[in-house]
């Protein structure tokens, strides 16, 4: 089998907000094909990774897709960029290497979980993630303790016994807070606002619903455990992202808290992670498929982290398709801890860009049975996508 084409795919949800999804399909001379996705459709840079798939098919066109650790290597090594690569070139790099693991299994009829080794649960217990954003089919801030009360009531209400929030997002009325208020020392009203949603949450779950505190790295290493030792006596969970991303400042939040740390959004390659697992700074990691390096290598890093007993959740806010991917992934490895289920899936804008909905039961989700991903590019989203081909 042989690697004929590949197209890069711009997808446009009609959105008054930044969202641009990225994915790739990946054709061969045996009429199997196989779906990927880079996912940076958020924040800057997804017009960089569009670019960087487009570089890297020119690197892939005759090849065996098969062969995926071969062409992983190839990515990697000859490409000058991807040695100690950012979010770019790992991006770049995850959608072809998930479009080859799709090809893959379809090429023997399997599921990917069976190709990484075979499941080893059925479902996966699931948290329902960014609940101060609402949790349902519209964005809806959430401000008040009330208002933190009441959405974490309601997800509870649909079955999830896990939630995660970032009490630090929106300010009194509803803006984004500012880094003047999140860095160094937070003043007394700033803790004091995060405070009282995080108890009013607590006090609406009661005892036996985990709470996860998102940060998206918003705070530094001093204020991150200023919060973190006033939200200990709550039973946190984890504290995820808690700084920008560093072996050394994970290190000192981790040993100046009780609350387990989880951190890898923005983190990319084993090489990357490798210094977390040595000095034991992380207790949970959260690679990214559609960022990490793909299939290929988040496999290597949850492998890598059981070693030194870290537990993964697979960071996922991307398309349907991401989603499948992490389903496989957490399935197949002995190390998950809990699944994220993220707000966007649950907006039709990103439900259309993919044949199938997987959506938890209960705050449980299965794992596709379908060959492959078990998920591909809907004919309405390669329709109004703008696509690049390569031969």
């Amino acid at each position: 089998m042989k690697i004929t084409q590949v197209d890069m795919m711009l997808f446009d949800c009609h959105l008054p907000f930044p969202y641009n999804p990225i994915g790739c399909r990946i054709y061969t001379d045996e009429g199997i094909y196989g779906d990927g996705e880079a996912a940076l459709s958020y924040g800057v840079g997804s017009s960089a990774a569009a670019g960087m798939i487009k570089d890297l098919a020119r690197l892939i066109i005759g090849m065996d897709p098969l062969d995926n650790e071969v062409i992983w290597d190839k990515l990697h090594k000859t490409t000058f960029w991807g040695q100690n690569g950012g979010p770019v070139v790992f991006s770049g790099i995850s959608a072809i290497d998930s479009a080859l693991w799709d090809i893959k299994g379809k090429s023997f009829n399997v599921p990917i979980y069976k190709l990484l080794g075979g499941k080893k649960r059925d479902s996966l217990r699931c948290y329902a993630s960014q609940i101060q954003s609402g949790f349902g089919p519209k964005h809806e801030k959430k401000v008040t303790p009330d208002d933190y009360a009441a959405i974490a009531k309601q997800v509870v209400r649909e079955g999830y016994d896990a939630v995660k929030v970032d009490f630090l997002c929106y300010d009194e009325i509803g803006n984004m807070i500012g880094q003047d208020r999140r860095l160094c020392k937070m003043d007394n009203a700033t803790l004091s606002l995060a405070m009282d949603r995080l108890i009013a949450t607590r006090e609406a779950v009661g005892s036996k619903v985990d709470i996860i505190i998102e940060n998206h790295s918003n705070l530094d290493a001093l204020s991150a455990v200023q919060f973190a030792q006033a939200a200990e006596k709550y039973n946190i969970f984890y504290f995820e992202e808690p700084n920008t991303p560093s072996p050394k400042t994970c290190k000192y939040i981790s040993e100046n808290t009780s609350i387990p740390i989880a951190n890898g959004e923005r983190i990319f390659s084993r090489w990357q992670y490798a210094p977390y697992f040595e000095n034991m700074s992380l207790q949970i990691a959260q690679p990214d498929i559609g960022t990490c390096g793909g299939v290929t290598e988040a496999k290597k890093i949850c492998d890598m982290a059981h070693a030194y007993d870290v537990a993964i959740q697979a960071h996922v806010c991307g398309s349907p398709l991401s989603l499948a991917l992490s389903l496989h992934l957490e399935a197949a490895i002995p190390n998950f801890i809990i699944h994220e289920h993220h707000l966007c899936f649950l907006h039709q804008y990103n439900k259309d860009l993919c044949l199938y909905d997987y959506q938890p039961i209960n705050g449980s989700i299965s794992i596709p049975d379908k060959p492959g991903i078990g998920n591909e590019w809907s004919e309405k989203a390669l329709s109004e996508a703008t696509t690049f081909t390569v031969k």
